[in-house]
C-alpha cells in the first residue's frame, strides 16, 4: 500500500464569505484531497487549518504553496502550505 503524503494548509485573515470554498476549490483543481478542516472566527479574524492528502496531487507541496500564496494575496489572507513532516518537526516538544 502506498504511503499517504500529507500537507498542512493554514489560513489567517479577515473573515469573509467563501474562504473555505476558494481554498478547497484550488485543492480540488490540483487533485489534493482535503482530509480534515478546522476553522474558527475570533472577532473578525478567520483562522483555518486543513490536513490534505497530496498522494494523487498533480503538483507538489512547493508549487501548491506558491499557488496558495497567490490566492492569499488576492484575498488579503496569509495562506501557508507545509509538508506534514516539517509541520510535525516544528511542533514536537
Amino acid at each position: 500500500m502506498e504511503k499517504m503524503e500529507k500537507a498542512v494548509i493554514t489560513v489567517v485573515g479577515k473573515d469573509m464569505v467563501g474562504i473555505l470554498a476558494k481554498v478547497s476549490d484550488m485543492c480540488a483543481q490540483q487533485g489534493v484531497n482535503v482530509l480534515e478542516v478546522t476553522q474558527s472566527i475570533l472577532q473578525d479574524l478567520f483562522v483555518m487549518v486543513m490536513l490534505v492528502d497530496m498522494t494523487k496531487a498533480q503538483t507538489d507541496v512547493a508549487v501548491l504553496s506558491e499557488q496558495m500564496d497567490g490566492l492569499g494575496q488576492k484575498l488579503g489572507l496569509k495562506i501557508h502550505v507545509m509538508h506534514e513532516d516539517i509541520f510535525n518537526s516544528m511542533h514536537r516538544i
